[in-house]
């Protein structure tokens, strides 16, 4: 995904991002979709990208591989291209303001508005009520902390989180009016259109670490050899002609998406390359491709993980770096709503 410039704005916006530690290891979607387009966004943006912890207990987890994900996930950021020297990179619980300001926008958003969140409605059916959080029904809140703290001009935002942002918008204008201008309204990010990566053994699906098989998603972190098995095991289609269709050839369509978007080739390109040749030849040219690419990244990751107090040296300096931000806004904010300034003894 890229994200469209906003025409017209002086000097460089702040842009925010994250996703949240919920699995042992990124996936090549995650990357596609998400890691490689927040690296390039440090070069054309003020970034700020965030490991959200705080979000992924608003569900059932599992506190001993809770940490253990969240460190393997920044060493992975990292490996990706992720550089904290360029951007603002962080744990959010490290930053203690993100919790503070979610209790806050509370306190001005409404039960039914909240209520009203389809994200919620959706998991806290499948949950049942004794089982739904009140961590979960505030989520949207918390998310809009996330992002009034930072003062973020644009937002990359799915479907799925359109709605959150759009109460972001809402919870920012509604403090504006109500105790004064203190929060950037955030714009949805303009993206143009990305490449989607499905499911190895069922092209019609999203590739994700649920999948149907274990053998449908290419995990960044397996031994390369697991990587290049997968592929050359990838479902294809009827037929023999290697050209992207992505109803009648949805397979083969996917395989064409992930070597472009690995190669820098176009699907174009590949098409005519491959031109009265077999499925197999492209399945192994792009198992190849994939051992170069991961090979690399996981070597890098291992690496990183191998000394966690540097890892860890460097998510300090980022939540350091995020606080000076942060705390800026929260004492704006408890100032505004008339909170006794705390001095010192």
């Amino acid at each position: 995904m890229t994200i469209t410039e906003t025409e017209g704005s002086a000097g460089v916006q702040r842009i925010l991002s994250g996703a949240k530690p919920t699995a042992d290891s990124l996936h090549l979607g995650n990357y596609i979709g998400a890691v490689r387009n927040w690296a390039e966004m440090q070069s054309r943006y003020d970034a700020v990208i965030f490991i959200p912890d705080l979000h992924a207990v608003t569900v059932d987890f599992d506190p001993t591989t809770l940490a253990h994900r969240t460190r393997t996930v920044a060493a992975q950021y990292i490996a990706a291209g992720i550089d904290p020297e360029k951007c603002t990179f962080f744990v959010q619980s490290h930053v203690p303001e993100h919790a503070e300001l979610a209790w806050a926008l509370n306190c001005i958003t409404g039960f039914g508005e909240a209520s009203r969140m389809t994200q919620f409605k959706d998991k806290s059916a499948k949950q049942g009520s004794d089982s739904t959080t009140l961590g979960l029904f505030a989520y949207p809140t918390l998310m809009a902390a996330d992002i009034l703290l930072y003062q973020a001009d644009l937002v990359p935002v799915g479907e799925d989180q359109r709605q959150h942002l759009e109460l972001t918008r809402n919870l920012a204008q509604r403090f504006n009016t109500r105790f004064g201008e203190t929060f950037t309204v955030p714009e949805p990010a303009i993206l143009r259109e990305t490449a989607k990566i499905y499911d190895l053994q069922n092209p019609t699906a999203k590739m994700s670490k649920t999948g149907e098989s274990p053998n449908g998603a290419i995990q960044l972190l397996d031994d390369p050899k697991i990587t290049a098995k997968r592929i050359k095991s990838a479902v294809t289609d009827d037929g023999t002609e290697i050209r992207f269709d992505a109803e009648n050839k949805p397979g083969v369509s996917n395989l064409l998406t992930i070597y472009s978007v690995i190669s820098g080739k176009t699907v174009a390109e590949l098409e005519a390359e491959y031109a009265g040749r077999m499925y197999g030849h492209l399945k192994v040219d792009l198992a190849n491709l994939l051992v170069d690419f991961v090979t690399p990244l996981r070597e890098r990751t291992n690496e990183l993980l191998a000394d966690p107090a540097e890892l860890d040296r460097l998510l300090a300096r980022g939540a350091d770096k995020a606080r000076s931000i942060a705390g800026t806004t929260l004492d704006t904010v408890y100032d505004r709503m008339g909170f006794l300034p705390r001095r010192q003894a």
